[in-house]
């Protein structure tokens, strides 16, 4: 089990700080992380344990001849992980911004609200339409999730393959 330089938690840029980590959780230096040295930095740098579909995606990823996560590729996993991590916030962000009233769900009222102060122009057949193709249930109201979905339509999904 790696131990956490007192340092990894701290600032610096995340470069740096995947770099500490990584060679915190390399205790033997072999220069790759196993996979139980892959779980636990992931725990260090995200604060929760990867889940076996997770590592097995990642595991199976790197180069057969290699018996581990290079330096190299690690750094690429985890600012992919980091991006996607900073999109979903953002799009928190934005669906709070569209739930005024703080109900966990979005309305068609709510989506008129936040299109009229972006758009105002915009027909109203437009926003009954862009609901509709949100609200994948029919249900009247567009869960997190249903416009997480819509948020992320049509964008590359496979690099957030790996951290799903």
């Amino acid at each position: 089990m790696c131990a956490a330089p007192s340092r990894a938690g701290s600032g610096g840029s995340g470069r740096e700080r995947y770099v500490r980590v990584f060679e915190a959780c390399d205790e033997d230096k072999k220069g790759y992380l196993s996979r139980e040295d892959f779980k636990v930095a992931v725990v260090m740098l995200f604060g929760y344990k990867p889940s076996k579909v997770e590592v097995d995606s990642v595991m199976a990823s790197v180069q057969q001849k290699n018996s581990g996560v290079l330096l190299e590729e690690f750094l690429k996993l985890m600012n992919t992980k980091k991006a996607a991590q900073l999109h979903h916030s953002e799009i928190r962000q934005i669906f709070t911004a569209f739930d005024m009233q703080y109900k966990g769900f979005l309305t068609l009222e709510d989506f008129r609200r936040a299109f009229n102060s972006v758009a105002p122009k915009l027909p109203e057949r437009i926003i009954v339409e862009a609901f509709r193709e949100v609200d994948q249930d029919s249900d009247g109201h567009v869960s997190f999730k249903e416009f997480e979905s819509a948020m992320n339509y049509g964008q590359n999904e496979v690099s957030q393959l790996h951290f799903a």
